[in-house]
């Protein structure tokens, strides 16, 4: 355990006196960061509160930061979720902490351009989540009674519709790529009870899928039961606790590094992988497949 001392001003930093920098971390034999010290909600409430000082003077001070709008922001708020995504998926808890941070100063960001406006600030926006989870959660908040996860998620979505909207369908972001698209109309009709009522009943749906899809020779009708194919798997695998998203990418980052073992085993025998055959090919996927 080590105890280190207080921080003093680094070189190129500015440094605010009333935060405490005093932390305690475990090292492992590699010298890499294992655990922390938590921190308590005073020194919470001050490390959010020096961002925010940050972003003030970022946004008066640097030419960058203070070009920024919200539609500028935008595709690289969504290359940050991507990046944590990929940390989540790695289970590495150290670029998980430092891509949180990356979203914490884009969420402050759009607050503090918004309020240059007048529009809202960070206070509204933290308050306007705290009302709505205290809305949603009468059964911590109020004298509903729920007997487990599902019946909470039933609530939330008829409380969804009370809001004013027509739809549980309403709050799908158009967006969203087409997988987590359809994992989350399906939880959120199922929220309001359509639902097979078992996994045998949604795996027959499934092959029924399967086999209309073989039997189409329309490309264009081809293309809507592979459609269907899909939405059936992702309602099956949603159905039996698997996030298809998750599963897929998971895949896709077990593929590649199978490949690159392809390629660096054509590249030390002293040939490029495209010069293989498929049947050379082949033996370098069985042998990189083994490996891993």
């Amino acid at each position: 355990m080590i105890d280190s001392k207080p921080l003093k001003k680094i070189k190129g930093f500015k440094s605010f006196p009333e935060i405490n920098y005093n932390f305690r971390a475990c090292f492992t034999k590699n010298n890499t960061l294992n655990t922390l010290k938590m921190n308590s909600r005073e020194e919470q409430l001050k490390a959010f509160n020096r961002l925010l000082e940050i972003m003030d003077e970022l946004r008066e001070k640097c030419p960058w930061d203070r070009k920024q709008t919200m539609e500028s922001l935008r595709y690289l708020t969504i290359e940050e979720m991507y990046e944590l995504s990929d940390a989540i998926l790695d289970d590495d808890k150290q670029e998980i902490k430092k891509e949180l941070g990356d979203l914490f100063l884009h969420l402050v960001f759009y607050s503090k351009i918004a309020s240059e406006t007048e529009e809202f600030d960070v206070a509204d926006v933290l308050n306007g989540i705290s009302e709505k989870l205290i809305y949603r959660h009468p059964h911590i908040y109020g004298n509903t009674s729920v007997s487990d996860e599902e019946e909470v998620k039933r609530n939330w979505e008829k409380l969804k519709l009370k809001e004013g909207r027509r739809s549980v369908l309403e709050g799908v972001p158009k967006s969203l790529p087409a997988v987590v698209k359809a994992y989350r109309i399906q939880e959120k009709v199922k929220g309001v009870g359509f639902e097979f009522e078992n996994s045998e009943d949604t795996w027959s749906k499934v092959l029924e899928e399967i086999e209309e899809f073989k039997s189409e020779t329309d490309p264009e009708k081809r293309e809507l039961e592979f459609g269907d194919l899909l939405f059936s798997l992702v309602n099956y695998a949603r159905y039996t606790g698997i996030n298809p998203e998750d599963a897929l990418e998971r895949t896709n980052k077990k593929f590649i590094s199978r490949f690159k073992k392809m390629e660096e085993m054509a590249e030390n025998s002293g040939r490029n992988i495209s010069q293989l055959s498929l049947k050379e090919q082949d033996e370098l996927w069985v042998k990189a497949k083994s490996g891993n």
